[in-house]
């Protein structure tokens, strides 16, 4: 059976996110049902994989990190209002005998994700 894991890469001061309030929530016609809420690591990762095993389900899903937050209690002078804030990645499972890994790569003015395993 696969997983669902992430993390987070503070590319502005190229450390790994520490301390980022993620949420995960399933997407389905009837909206979003929020599946699980964590916090980044020393390491900017989960403790545990967001979803293995059986709670691994095919269909869509959106992660959201609380980037903004981060960046404001690290002192980092944002703008108000902070031009990235809370950056939300929809997503897609298909496949879930496989790794699904979902890394944030942010800064305060931008960021980026990709599939990982």
């Amino acid at each position: 059976m696969g997983k669902l894991t992430t993390h987070v890469l503070d590319t502005a001061h190229g450390k790994p996110g520490a301390g980022v309030a993620i949420a995960l929530y399933a997407v389905t016609p009837a909206g979003r049902q929020l599946l699980k809420r964590d916090v980044t690591n020393a390491d900017g990762r989960c403790a545990a994989p967001l979803l293995e095993g059986a709670s691994l389900q095919a269909g869509r899903y959106e992660l959201v990190f609380g980037a903004g937050d981060y960046f404001a209690a690290l002192g980092v002078d944002l703008p108000a209002p902070r031009f990235i804030d809370e950056v939300t990645i929809a997503f897609g499972i298909a496949h879930t005998e496989q790794n699904y890994h979902v890394p944030l790569v942010v800064s305060p003015w931008s960021y980026s994700t990709y599939r990982g395993s």
